[in-house]
Order: structure tokens, then C-alpha cells, then sequence
């Protein structure tokens, strides 16, 4: 809809797409992904301003967090004298997708009342637990809402207490299903004229991801690993993996991850190429009863011949023989990494009145390069009859 100006003048896959972005930071990640792949995304900041500004880690003074989260958009704030609802019902008249965490409900506005005015509007509506059932009023900020999701539950090992997941893993679930889900739905109105609402729950999106711990519970009865079961849930171990054949190790200068998997025949004649198999051609492992057993005492082998390694150039050796080992970079080594580094992956983000390096896009599309631009510096003022033309959003 339109024609306004765009942060990028080469050719991109959402060319044209107007997207508000009304939200917390449930839903951020999913304006970052849409604006990556070229749609003009307008970050309308609430009154007050938007407290995820001040979300660390900073520098200068800046928020990183919001430089990451808060990039490939502009940013906007009505000023005084127009209403924050008012604002917000003119650009959604105008725009194609609406991705909202609570601000409609704030203004009062409801979803048939953008509807009625732009028919072909996708809303994307983004809560804690959704718009119906006994939660669906419950607070969950991101520790909370992986908690209640599940996957706190299967992280950290047996003998420590459930761990959250490394950064704001809920964030960047939720806003992927948001911007599938935005898309999803902004072809179905392309194509019949139809828009509507899309409505995402975080507590949803984590639970589903937990995928074989689901399976634990239901079916560890007969699961391979049930049998020594205390109940039926699938419990923390660590790095292992619930099969038991993939498994964090500890080489000389680091760890690994390693897994005789997927075929063990290929592994076992690694093992006896270095004199290493030690009673693994037992022809008992052979028998299908016995694959417990064999994972067991795989693994057991393993960890002793890992230990002798050193880790670099066992990983190395290890994908050259085309097994899939995968050396646990620290961080340092994964911001020097050769491979990002040839594919030209990081990022310049603006911070301030400088930049730093960042995370590239997820994806590379030939044709319609994603890019990754746009300052969150001060948000734009707007106001008036002026508002759209201001923003280019006008006609």
C-alpha cells in the first residue's frame, strides 16, 4: 500500500509492506524480521516513551538490547495534543500489518473497529497466554513465561535446579511465530482481500517447542529409556540428550559435542582405525534388544578417547570424516569465527553516535537481499493532519 520512503533502495522481498509496531517485547524480534526482509516497519513508541530503551546490556549510555531488537524500523511518538489512539487508528488505516502486545487494548480500539476501517488489515495480536481460559489475565515476563512454558522445566542437569535458558529465548520464539504468522496471513489478504486476526500466545509458542519432551511424558512407558523412569517426565540431564547418544564431552582445550549417530558402524571403525574400540565388536550389541546397551557403552568409550583430543583439531577431523561432531565455541571464538566471517554475517548496528557489530539475518535470498538498517535513535514527532504525509505513509 503505497509508495512511501524506504530505508533501502535495492529490491526486497516485503517491498511496500507497512507494518505498526505496537509492541513489547513479546513481539519486537517479529518487527526486526519483517523490516529485515525490506517492509516499512513504524515503531510508534507509547506515551511516556518506550521502556525498552532501557533495557541493558548498554554502552555509552545506549541500550544494545534495543540497537539488536529495535533495528530495520523508524520510530515515532505522537506529540502533545494527539492522542496516542489517535495515532494509532490513522496508521492502522493505512498500514497492511498491525503487531500488537496490549497497546490497542490500552486505547480502547478493537480489533473489528481497525477491521471495519481497513478490511484487508492483518492484526497480530501477542499475550502472555491468549485472550481466553483460567491464565489468560496472568502476568509472565520472560523468565516467568519460559517457567510456565516448559523448557525451564528440562534445563540445567539432574542435580541442579531448573535454569532459564540463555538470553531472552522466549522473545525470539515468539516474535518468529509472530512474523510467520503476520505473513501467513498478509498472503491470504493479498489474495482474497480478507484480513484478520492473528492471535499468538508465548505461552503456545514455548510449549511448542518442547517437542520429544512431550513425548517423554505421555509415552515413557514405551519409550527405550522408560523403564528406569521414577515418574513420567523427562528428566534434566545436562547437555545428554534424551536418547543418550548425543552428549557434551570434554576434549583437551575445550568441549565437544559428540554422537556416534547416524551410523554407529562408521564410528566403531574410527574407534578400531586409533586401536580404541576397546568391547564394542561384541557381536551382543548387535542384537536389537541391546541398542540401550550399546548407546550406554558407546558413549562410555567415547568420553574416554575424547579425553585424550584436542578439541580444535578433533573437530576438524571429525567433519572432514563426515562425522557430526560440533566443538563448543567459546564466545570469543564464535565472534571470530571464519566461516561468519566469509559469509559477511555480522552486522553494523547504530548505537549512539556510533555503531557496533551484531548479528546478521537468519537467512540469505538471493534476489531480495535482507537488510539490516535504520536508527532507534530519538523517535520522530508526529501530529496533526500532517501525520501520514510526514511519515510518508500518505496516498
Amino acid at each position: 500500500m503505497g509508495t512511501g520512503p524506504r530505508l533501502w533502495v535495492m529490491p526486497s522481498a516485503l517491498d511496500y509492506v507497512r507494518v505498526l509496531d505496537l509492541s513489547d517485547d513479546r513481539a519486537i524480534y517479529a518487527g526486526k524480521l519483517l523490516g529485515d526482509l525490506g517492509a516499512e516497519v513504524l515503531r510508534l513508541e507509547p506515551p511516556g516513551g518506550d521502556r525498552l530503551r532501557g533495557r541493558g546490556p548498554f554502552r555509552n549510555g545506549e541500550s544494545l538490547w534495543h540497537a539488536f531488537f529495535a533495528a530495520s524500523r523508524r520510530h515515532a511518538r505522537a506529540e502533545s495534543g494527539m492522542s496516542d489512539a489517535d495515532a494509532i487508528r490513522t496508521l492502522a488505516g493505512c498500514a497492511d500489518i498491525v503487531i500488537d502486545c496490549g497497546r490497542l487494548r490500552s486505547a480502547a480500539i478493537s480489533h473489528d473497529e481497525l477491521l471495519a476501517a481497513n478490511s484487508a488489515l492483518v492484526i497480530v495480536d501477542v499475550t502472555s497466554f491468549g485472550r481466553d481460559g483460567p491464565w489468560a489475565d496472568y502476568q509472565a515476563p520472560g523468565l516467568v513465561a519460559e517457567a510456565l512454558g516448559g523448557v525451564a522445566a528440562t534445563s540445567g542437569d539432574a542435580d541442579t535446579p531448573p535454569l532459564k535458558l540463555f538470553g531472552d529465548q522466549y522473545a525470539y520464539i515468539a516474535g518468529v511465530y509472530a512474523a510467520i504468522g503476520a505473513l501467513a496471513a498478509l498472503r491470504h489478504a493479498r489474495e482474497t482481500g480478507e484480513g484478520q486476526v492473528v492471535e499468538l500466545a508465548v505461552h503456545e509458542a514455548l510449549a511448542s517447542v518442547l517437542e520429544h519432551v512431550l513425548m517423554w511424558a505421555w509415552f515413557s512407558d514405551q519409550l527405550p529409556f522408560g523403564a528406569d523412569a521414577a515418574s513420567a517426565f523427562l528428566p534434566r540431564q545436562g547437555s545428554l540428550h534424551w536418547s543418550r547418544a548425543y552428549q557434551v564431552m570434554q576434549a583437551q582445550g575445550g568441549a565437544i559435542m559428540i554422537t556416534p549417530t547416524p551410523d554407529f558402524q562408521k564410528q566403531l571403525a574410527w574407534l578400531a582405525e586409533e586401536g580404541a574400540q576397546e568391547d564394542l565388536l561384541d557381536p551382543k550389541y548387535t542384537e536389537p534388544e541391546n541398542v540401550v546397551l550399546l548407546i550406554e557403552r558407546s558413549m562410555a568409550v567415547l568420553r574416554e578417547w575424547v579425553a585424550a583430543k584436542e578439541v580444535e583439531p578433533f573437530f576438524h577431523e571429525a567433519q572432514q570424516r563426515h562425522h557430526p561432531y560440533g566443538w563448543v565455541m567459546p564466545l570469543p571464538e564464535v565472534a571470530a569465527n571464519p566461516q561468519l566471517a566469509a559469509r559477511e554475517w555480522w552486522t553494523e548496528y547504530a548505537v549512539g553516535d556510533t555503531t557496533v557489530r551484531g548479528p546478521g539475518t537468519p537467512y540469505q535470498l538471493a534476489d531480495t537481499p535482507a537488510r539490516i538498517g535504520g536508527d532507534p535513535g530519538e523517535p520522530q514527532p508526529i501530529s496533526g493532519e500532517q501525520l501520514l504525509d510526514e511519515l510518508g505513509w500518505g496516498g
